[in-house]
């Protein structure tokens, strides 16, 4: 097997198993909130924390990547992902899970900082947007299953079975990829790691989300001042976490950037909303609930590839642009979603959001890492992870603020299903208005070749 492939097969790994994790523990969230008894903000923190963590250390150990080597980085991730999956298993409390969660995502952000630097090293530019696709294709195959298998083995097995599951999928990553991932592409020997820059951006992050999950002005006011001054010392340090001027210089990189934050905002707590939605107020099974919503990612699975392929022909940003327009059609239907709406408005719809995302993320990232010299491909392509994560991070916090005014903290109880259901309304109006200015960051981006 040539180099390519088995930066394929290796890489395709832990981009089906990490969105895996995040879509099934989705499914499972009702049957953790009733073991342990929580309200709907703690139990939002426990998909929101393994966000947080991989959104904090992503950028970090992007720059690390570059410094250090990439396939020193990947390797740690896979390990230190895999032990966090064994705690989770075993968390005997709401509280520890969420911490063993934020292990999970630590392991995580040293994946998304690299698997995409691996494929862009080993993948010429005219093959780039091919291989991106299949590994993305493999990121909504894991999407796919999550609700489906994941439905499954909670409803027969119970939650923990999710988390035990990781365990073993993780260690045959680790083992080929020590054994079969030659080289270590290493496109910034020598310089400075940045600590300062990182701790500056992990605190303005946690104190954003945290404001916001929690309604707290002054924690989101603190991290919006620290973010200025994060952006100022950034930009004189001589070697930063962040190469500001990417975003200030480059403005395919940056508006791409952009597209992806506002995408992954608008889209990513759709799941988490419906699941709540189909086992509460339609008193689904996890089982059935999997199935329903496996409607949005195997359509993301099957049209990813494709749009990938499309993008090394035409401009990345048609394409992408597309599916974010169709993708926000898809968020104003839900947006009217109520109590008696049948199953069948409900799935395709699904397909119809599926169908959007997978235009969309194959061009975009193919958009981003064609746009950057080789030194900073572990950045670009912890900046692709960041910005997923971050939007993912954003989407769960504004769903959050919205239960928290609308509902508070009170456990999903029948007599709480309308201000649920009034939750979910809102917050697809938010996430339509978010998708709809994503276009035209999409369309600003000007041309890539």
């Amino acid at each position: 097997m040539d180099a390519k492939k088995i930066a394929l097969v290796v890489a395709a790994i832990p981009a089906f198993l990490t969105p895996f994790m995040g879509s099934s523990v989705n499914i499972a969230l009702p049957p953790i909130g009733r073991e342990f008894e929580i309200d709907a903000i703690l139990l939002g923190w426990i998909a929101t924390s393994y966000l947080l963590a991989a959104g904090i250390f992503s950028v970090p150990f992007g720059r690390l990547a570059d410094i250090k080597g990439i396939k020193k980085v990947f390797v740690t991730g896979i390990f230190i992902y895999s032990l966090g999956s064994l705690l989770s298993a075993l968390a005997p409390s709401a509280e520890l899970l969420i911490v063993f969660r934020v292990v999970q995502g630590i392991g995580v952000a040293m994946d998304f900082a690299t698997r995409m630097a691996i494929l862009t090293s080993v993948f010429s530019s005219a093959e780039r947007g091919k291989a991106i696709g299949i590994n993305i294709g493999f990121t909504y195959t894991g999407l796919s299953l999550g609700p489906f298998l994941g439905g499954f083995l909670t409803q027969n097995f119970g939650w923990r079975s999710l988390f035990f599951m990781n365990v073993p999928i993780g260690v045959l990553a680790l083992i080929l990829a020590i054994w079969k991932l030659k080289g270590d592409w290493i496109g910034a020997k020598g310089e400075k790691f940045d600590f300062t820059g990182s701790i500056i951006y992990g605190f303005v992050l946690l104190l954003v989300i945290y404001g916001l999950t929690e309604s707290a002005v002054e924690y989101i006011i603190a991290g919006l001042v620290l973010l200025i001054a994060f952006l100022m010392y950034e930009s004189r340090v001589e070697h930063p976490v962040f190469e500001i001027n990417l975003l200030k210089q480059n403005f395919t990189f940056s508006l791409s950037s952009l597209a992806a934050l506002l995408n992954y905002s608008a889209t990513f707590a759709v799941i988490f909303i419906m699941s709540l939605y189909l086992q509460y107020v339609k008193s689904l099974t996890p089982q059935e609930a999997g199935f329903i919503l496996i409607a949005q990612p195997v359509i993301m699975a099957i049209f990813a590839p494709f749009a990938g392929w499309l993008s090394d022909r035409i401009e990345p940003r048609a394409v992408a642009s597309a599916g974010m327009a169709v993708a926000t059609v898809s968020l104003f239907f839900f947006s009217g979603i109520e109590a008696d709406t049948p199953m069948s408005v409900i799935i395709p719809n699904l397909m119809l959001l599926g169908f959007g995302l997978g235009l969309f993320a194959s061009p975009n990232t193919n958009a981003i890492m064609g746009s950057v010299q080789r030194k900073y491909f572990g950045i670009a392509s912890a900046t692709v992870a960041t910005m997923r994560l971050l939007g993912q991070v954003l989407s769960m916090a504004l769903v959050m603020l919205v239960f928290s005014i609308i509902m508070g903290r009170v456990e999903i109880t029948p007599e709480y299903y309308p201000l649920l259901i009034e939750s979910a309304k809102v917050s697809f109006m938010i996430f339509t208005a978010v998708c709809f200015a994503g276009i035209f960051a999409s369309l600003g981006r000007g041309k890539l070749r």
